[in-house]
């Protein structure tokens, strides 16, 4: 506990929990959609279960930190004479986890464009669906949180620079539980307004999309996929699409205060058009 208490610690601390929930604003925008589609009564306890799911699957894989770092090794190897591909699980999952969640936000959208109109109540209904679904993407997300928090906490031992192994354990475990728990404060406010203003909806669907194609192109660099001999997919830079998330919520914002402050355009000669036609009447 001595070791947490130092400036570099609460430093590493602050900063690591600003970065857990700037990773997690993705997962509060599914959470707010996929709850959305459930009963209000049921739409506070699938924040609830999916923010804990969140907090858990986390804690679960630091603890599992040598299993995570483990999914590194090459699995499967293909080499074609235009394609070549290094599979491990971390890619994998993490490829996974962007093809469900393009899938996702594709069929949400079509949903709110009026399609699919017989089945929305039917799939929208059940808590366990809701729940299901969140949990398939909070291992995803927990994996990309993770390898976050273990390239920024160094466990060397102290006089190494690092916190040591238990240090760097507490710090990463106090910032998941302190950002879940910040989150969950704000995941009701949040759900609400994202359900009550369609655009804002579609913005988010729209980011869902994006961090998709994130997922894909970082789980395709994991597996070093490479075309021919000297085309090799990248990951996409996080600051990046976070950039344009929040420059995009920016303008909305500017948008939707305009057209609150928008007077509505009355006609001043609606009494003159009434009596007009009170003369029409009666003349007739």
């Amino acid at each position: 506990m001595e070791i947490i208490f130092t400036p570099n610690a609460l430093m590493a601390l602050l900063t690591l929990t600003f970065l857990e929930i700037i990773l997690g604003i993705d997962n509060i925008v599914f959470l707010s959609i996929v709850s959305g589609k459930l009963d209000e009564k049921d739409q506070p306890k699938a924040r609830r279960i999916g923010l804990l799911l969140a907090m858990l699957f986390r804690i679960i894989l630091l603890f599992g930190i040598s299993w995570v770092l483990g999914l590194q090794d090459v699995i499967y190897h293909v080499n074609l004479s235009f394609f070549e591909a290094h599979f491990t699980g971390q890619s994998l999952i993490i490829f996974g986890g962007g093809l469900f969640l393009l899938y996702k936000s594709v069929t949400e959208i079509h949903k709110l464009e009026g399609e699919e109109e017989s089945t929305q109540g039917k799939a929208s209904s059940s808590l366990g669906q809701a729940v299901l679904q969140i949990a398939l993407l909070n291992i995803v997300f927990s994996f990309d949180s993770i390898l976050t928090a273990i390239g920024m906490v160094s466990m060397k031992e102290p006089s190494q620079g690092g916190f040591g192994y238990e240090g760097a354990m507490e710090i990463m475990i106090l910032s998941v539980v302190i950002s879940i728990v910040i989150m969950m404060i704000f995941a009701g406010p949040v759900s609400k307004f994202v359900n009550e203003h369609p655009t804002i909806q579609i913005l988010g669907l729209s980011f869902l999309i994006l961090i998709g194609v994130m997922l894909l192109a970082e789980g395709s660099h994991l597996a070093h996929f490479r075309f021919g001999n000297d085309v090799e997919v990248n990951s996409i830079p996080k600051g990046y699409l976070y950039f344009s998330i929040f420059f995009s919520l920016f303008v909305e914002f500017l948008n939707m205060k305009m057209k609150k402050n928008r007077k509505t355009v009355k006609l001043h000669n609606n009494k003159i058009i009434d009596n007009k036609l009170k003369d029409t009447d009666i003349t007739n």
